[in-house]
């Protein structure tokens, strides 16, 4: 057994599904999981969702439901994408499971008891999008940098951690490297940052402003602040994993992978609980940059987010989210930022996956089968001598240099340079005239073989960014030793290892070239084919101006009751913003059973509509609607965005 290894990546605010942010630094953390396995180290690998917070507390709010039944669905979310994409994380860790919130409750009593916490009166400035606060110098006029929004000014009583007691301490185990943070550029930043005065840590909020969060056990008037609950997240996890309690074998070995917007709260914060709590410093942190859209930051408002399973579906005959993963390592120097656009994604896979890797493998099987029947030939003497295997030789040689420093493109390089040396080789030696010259069987022989035993090498290193397609090409080429430490990654990785005599059988693992246009086609063609047929014809067609004398509003339903005598009736009390509440009657309790359920939610209502006297009571308006025809198509139509009471519907 070699090493031992702990990754972690952040834990993923579920105030938003999964996108290509999370994907990157979860795939990041999955293939050097894979990459350690293969040099037969012993790996641990940590993923979960962080599910406290205010912000967490106002999209359950916006949308009808509690906290709880949120933060169950996108964790969920992120659990099934996971899974679906192949990620193989060892433990998944959520903020509201019972492990985390005694180990949370625990660390604060020992913090509070060694008196680094204390209780205090706060006047300034806080972000909720950040949900925190900030002082004068961090904002950019007078906004927050990151939310492009105003702080709110404050006054209240919280619980305080004393973060500043351990700034000496931090700057001193920076400096030494006892936390290794990578790029040496974030290292810098950092150690910037604690060259000023290190405020202390607001760790609380009253639960008179939020109650969403793990109370504080040693004042249940106030629950933890989110940031303080997180990121305790990495050794709670350990203390009670499914195997028991992993934190002697793991925790020393702790390699912390993130995104640089929250380099503040894991370089600063984070060691400084951990000092305070007596807990050893983590090893390592390595930061990447962001994944742009073009030249913008990709994020849920500017609705340039890439959604993982979408990508793997769209492109599954291409590799789905495997061909992703290629293009994230081979376009990302880390620790920068980098764009991705479909074109360029396009444009990356043909040349280098369907041009270069899937290319040669099948130029090459192709030649073997029309020239030697399919068998594999014995090693050629001369074969290690060809500039293939020169090449070959040094992808292998820094390959886990490379993949420790993070230099994942230079060594994807290293890997194309190989592939490119076969090609050539192949182009100088004409292999299909060789096989017209009897007397030239043997050079024949070393074409092909020195050519796919490039293709299998390179399969090999690049198995743990594409563990799938390049398991199908180790596969298809006779290659069934196991990636994961119980083969020698020398003896996987020397230049030689095709079996002679081996039958090349099947259909040969390819690369199609993508056609985006063609996609887009198909795709348009797919969704034209499933439409359906309108149950209930278009009704006859009105003016803009008649359409006009409809008054919509937003309405948020106060109270939502049965009517007696009435089968198909509910009775809500709508808030119009108006400062009294509407009684409306609408004709939707087949879907609706139980209409205590729709308290809070968001609904169209007909605000102009002539009140209608019924036997029980005085409707005053209208709940719009969508129906199929049958009860349980039957829904009230309603917003997915942050709307107030009486807003127009246009």
């Amino acid at each position: 057994m070699g090493r031992t290894v702990y990754f972690t990546t952040p834990i993923y605010y579920v105030n938003a599904e999964p996108h290509i942010g999370h994907l990157y630094t979860t795939v990041l953390a999955d293939t050097l999981k894979r990459f350690h396995k293969m040099m037969g180290d012993d790996v641990y690998f940590l993923t979960g969702t962080d599910e406290h917070g205010e912000k967490i507390q106002q999209v359950a709010d916006k949308q009808g439901i509690t906290a709880q039944a949120l933060v169950d669905r996108v964790s969920q979310k992120f659990q099934d994408t996971w899974a679906a994409l192949g990620i193989d994380n060892d433990d998944f860790i959520r903020t509201t499971e019972p492990r985390h919130e005694r180990f949370v409750r625990e660390i604060l009593r020992q913090v509070h008891a060694s008196g680094d916490i204390y209780f205090a009166e706060y006047t300034g400035l806080y972000c909720v999008g950040c949900e925190r606060h900030m002082n004068l110098s961090e904002l950019v006029d007078g906004m927050c940098p990151d939310h492009k929004t105003k702080p709110a000014e404050v006054k209240e009583s919280n619980y305080f951690f004393r973060m500043g007691k351990y700034q000496d301490r931090l700057r001193a185990a920076i400096e030494a490297d006892e936390i290794r943070i990578r790029p040496e550029r974030y290292k810098n930043e950092v150690l910037s940052f604690l060259g000023q005065k290190l405020e202390d840590l607001c760790i609380s909020r009253p639960k008179t402003r939020l109650s969403w969060g793990i109370d504080l056990p040693f004042d249940d008037k106030f629950v933890t602040y989110v940031w303080y609950d997180a990121l305790l997240n990495y050794p709670s996890a350990l203390a009670a994993s499914p195997q028991g309690d992993l934190r002697a074998r793991y925790w020393p070995v702790c390699n912390h992978l993130i995104a640089k917007d929250i380099l503040k709260t894991h370089a600063i914060y984070w060691p400084t609980m951990l000092m305070s709590a007596g807990i050893e410093l983590p090893k390592r942190l390595d930061v990447h940059g962001y994944w742009l859209s073009g030249e913008s930051k990709m994020s849920k408002s500017l609705g340039n987010v890439v959604r993982p399973l979408e990508f793997d579906e769209r492109f599954q005959e291409h590799g789905g989210i495997e061909a992703l993963r290629y293009f994230f390592f081979r376009e990302m120097k880390f620790g920068t930022d980098s764009s991705f656009t479909y074109e360029l994604f396009v444009e990356r896979y043909n040349a280098e996956l369907a041009n270069g890797l899937g290319n040669l493998l099948s130029r090459t099987a192709s030649m073997v089968g029309k020239y030697l029947g399919g068998a594999l030939p014995e090693l050629p003497a001369a074969a290690a001598a060809t500039e293939p295997a020169g090449r070959t030789r040094a992808a292998v040689e820094r390959y886990a240099e490379l993949f420790e420093a993070r230099a994942f493109h230079t060594a994807i390089e290293d890997v194309r340079a190989a592939i490119g040396a076969a090609d050539v080789f192949i182009t100088q030696k004409e292999p299909w005239k060789l096989a017209k010259q009897p007397d030239k069987r043997a050079e024949l022989e070393l074409v092909l073989y020195t050519a796919l035993e490039v293709v299998r090498i390179a399969a090999v290193l690049l198995s743990p960014v594409m563990p799938r397609k390049c398991r199908e090409i180790l596969d298809y080429l006779g290659e069934a030793r196991p990636l994961d430490g119980s083969a020698p990654f020398a003896e996987l990785a020397a230049f030689g290892g095709l079996k002679p005599g081996y039958v090349l059988s099947g259909e040969v693992p390819k690369f199609p070239r993508i056609d985006l246009a063609a996609l887009d086609v198909a795709a348009s063609a797919k969704a034209t084919a499933s439409l359906t047929t309108l149950e209930q014809p278009i009704g006859p067609e009105i003016t803009i101006d008649e359409f006009a004398k409809a008054d919509l509003r937003v309405g948020v339903i106060r109270e939502g009751g049965l009517v007696e005598g009435a089968d198909k009736l509910v009775r809500l009390m709508i808030d119009l913003g108006e400062g009294r509440l509407r009684q409306i009657f609408a004709g939707i309790r087949a879907a609706y059973p139980d209409p205590a359920k729709l308290v809070g939610r968001k609904v169209i209502v007909v605000a102009n509509l002539k009140p209608r006297q019924m036997k029980f009571g005085l409707s005053e308006g209208m709940v719009l609607a969508a129906s199929g025809g049958g009860k349980k198509r039957l829904c009230a139509a309603t917003f997915d965005a942050a709307l107030e009471p009486g807003d127009k519907v246009t």
